[in-house]
């Protein structure tokens, strides 16, 4: 899929003099690259001295260590798992092949490669992803904790491998920031869990193909940062990956500056990504995640070699980590909130490992767990090494939450907790992040509903980015969500499938959580302006005694076609009469049940899995959809029309 003139223009129209300057300069600097890239300096003596403590291997829990081994094996085989695609070709990979579209990137030099374009290169993310070596980190820590050395020789093949595939500057590798800045923070994992073995210093340190490629991923770092409306997520693995190897690889002439300035970097756009409630700005739950796994990550490599770090990274990571133990419900998931592809900072754990409970676990080795944290039972590979490494935090006075918060302001997200562990999102957020809300869905007032982590009214997920636009603006849409939809149009309207041209404003007007602590009720009300001149607020309650949660929307203007859309959850079967659905699910072997009595107003129909256009879908994960049931109601509103909707759960065997 490639992107025409007018996106570009509009995207250009939202940038400010500084970005547009930098971008020009970047332009000119493209074209003087294409020549061939100058010679890595020379080094005399590197040495790797940021190994892991003593003890720290010792501290992996056996049933954490026994899940790596067991995906180390599998990948040894050759099998690993890309975005919903199984590989079988990773004993030895081609670099450059999309197994889902079959097609190879075309060679050539970096920027001259049109990876948008599906049809010319194939799906970009299944090429990039082997490629961050964040299964070779997996690899290389079994080998830390088995001490088997074909799990190291297998990760030094497949490096010398990719290196010689993957000259500086030539190919599909070479494009984008964050993929550079991942794979060196991989690369940095894998030299420190390798230490025991004979051949690393071989690899890496001794080798001038390692250190060329190094030095080539830190020089291109250092030229091209995201700016502006590019710097969300993107400039953070690229400030992460950079001084974790100016500390960890800091072999180099330029080591001390090009980590003085990822530092300097990292701390400012933390700061610029996160609000103060410790949410990420692009209201994009996932990228809170990768956000913090890098941050974190980062942090360790500086103390790891005595570096300082702003007090403020580490403010911002606290920050983070308490927004997100406040935000999860009683199985440690979080909100399925704005864009996902599956992207992880520091994977050196094997499948079935619960990425939220290790952040937390984390965030209470480094930071220490606040009285009203969720309890985290699971174990995990990364918080001994990582918590080995940091520093524990110290700074006196620092405010934290006395009581778990429930409204986050500055956000817009507020969570409605109920009896029998019913927990409810409420967006009333502004729309995403920078001038292009690159990860934003059209999602204002909608609600997102679990019963003991099972989704009951669910966000669907992202499913994909480049190729299949169709599906790219149905995932992101005001139809895809839980929320109501006014004459058949977004309340954000899409210039592209990264490009919104025309913002929800959301304002909260009201939320009462007093009742979450009495068994009482408990409320939320917000409006937004995306159908102007119409207006949509919606007023949200959940009430403790009656198990109830009541949904009142109420549409303010001229006549308008409504629709009203509820997505259940995968897990959820679904018996429609009339505007009365019966929804029964079954969680730990017991049966459960509710009742959606939807607004008899409306003309309710039930969807699932169509096709043409998309309506009834939900994405697990990145690449990966499964149909669901959606249910919608259609009518039309005049002058100021009143549609309430009640979701009764019954009790737990009814």
């Amino acid at each position: 899929m490639t992107m025409g003139a007018g996106w570009y223009l509009r995207r250009l129209s939202r940038m400010g003099p500084r970005e547009i300057g930098g971008r020009v300069g970047d332009t000119v600097r493209r074209r003087r690259w294409r020549s061939a890239p100058p010679d890595c300096p020379d080094v005399t003596g590197a040495r790797f001295t940021a190994v892991l403590p003593a003890g720290a291997i010792a501290a992996v829990p056996p049933d954490a260590a026994k899940r790596l081994v067991a995906e180390a094996d599998r990948l040894m085989a050759g099998h690993a798992e890309f975005f919903g695609v199984d590989r079988d070709d990773l004993i030895d990979p081609d670099w450059w092949y999309d197994p889902k579209t079959g097609r190879r990137a075309p060679s050539g030099y970096a920027f001259d490669v049109p990876y948008r374009d599906e049809d010319a290169v194939g799906d970009v993310k299944q090429i990039w992803e082997p490629s961050r070596h964040q299964y070779l980190t997996r690899l290389a820590a079994a080998y830390a904790v088995t001490g088997d050395e074909r799990y190291a020789e297998r990760v030094a093949e497949h490096l010398r491998s990719w290196w010689a595939a993957n000259a500086p500057l030539r190919g599909v590798h070479w494009v984008s920031g964050i993929e550079l800045g991942i794979r060196l923070l991989s690369w940095v994992w894998i030299r420190r869990l390798l230490d025991g073995w004979p051949g690393a210093a071989a690899l890496f340190e001794d080798n001038p193909v390692a250190r060329n490629q190094i030095w080539h991923h830190q020089r291109w770092l250092a030229a091209f940062p995201s700016r502006g409306s590019s710097a969300n997520n993107h400039v953070i693995a690229e400030a992460a990956g950079q001084s974790a190897a100016a500390c960890a690889f800091g072999w180099f002439p330029e080591s001390a500056r090009w980590r003085a300035e990822a530092l300097r970097s990292l701390d400012r756009h933390l700061r610029a990504n996160t609000f103060l409630s410790g949410l990420n700005r692009e209201l994009a739950t996932e990228y809170h995640g990768l956000v913090l796994e890098l941050g974190l990550a980062a942090v360790a490599e500086a103390d790891a070699a005595g570096v300082p770090v702003p007090a403020t990274v580490r403010l911002v990571l606290l920050r983070m980590t308490d927004a997100l133990a406040a935000v999860v419900d009683n199985r440690l998931r979080p909100p399925r909130q704005g864009d996902a592809d599956d992207g992880h900072g520091l994977v050196v754990d094997g499948a079935g490992t619960d990425r939220w409970g290790s952040l937390l676990a984390t965030g209470d080795a480094v930071f220490g767990r606040l009285d009203w944290w969720p309890e985290v039972t699971g174990t995990d590979v990364r918080t001994p090494l990582l918590a080995a490494l940091v520093r524990p935090y110290a700074e006196k006075g620092t405010a934290r939450p006395a009581s778990r918060p429930a409204h986050f302001a500055d956000a817009g997200m507020t969570v409605l907790r109920g009896p029998e562990e019913i927990w409810c999102r409420c967006d009333g957020g502004p729309h995403g992040f920078l001038s292009i809300a690159a990860h934003a869905h059209a999602d204002a007032l909608s609600v997102e509903v679990r019963h003991d982590g099972v989704d009951v009214l669910a966000d669907p997920g992202t499913y994909c980015y480049h190729g299949q636009p169709e599906w790219r603006r149905y995932f992101r849409s005001t139809l895809g969500h839980n929320t109501l939809q006014l004459d058949g149009g977004d309340q954000s309207v899409s210039g592209g499938p990264f490009l919104w041209t025309r913002h929800a404003r959301s304002r909260v007007l009201a939320v009462d959580t007093s009742g979450t602590l009495d068994g009482g009720t408990v409320s939320w009300c917000a409006e937004h302006d995306g159908y102007r001149p119409s207006v949509h607020r919606r007023r949200v309650e959940l009430t403790s005694v009656t198990r109830e949660l009541r949904v009142v929307d109420e549409v303010r203007g001229p006549r308008r076609e409504v629709r009203l859309a509820f997505h259940l959850g995968p897990e959820i079967t679904a018996d429609l009469v009339g505007n009365r659905a019966v929804l029964t699910w079954t969680r730990d072997g017991e049966d459960r049940s509710a009742v959606l009595d939807l607004p008899g107003r409306l003309s309710w129909r039930a969807h699932r899995g169509e096709t043409e256009p998309p309506l009834g879908w939900y994405s697990a994960g990145f690449g990966r959809r499964e149909p669901t049931t959606t249910l919608v109601g259609t009518g039309s509103a005049d002058g100021t029309e009143k549609y309430v909707t009640v979701l009764g759960f019954r009790g737990q065997g009814a």
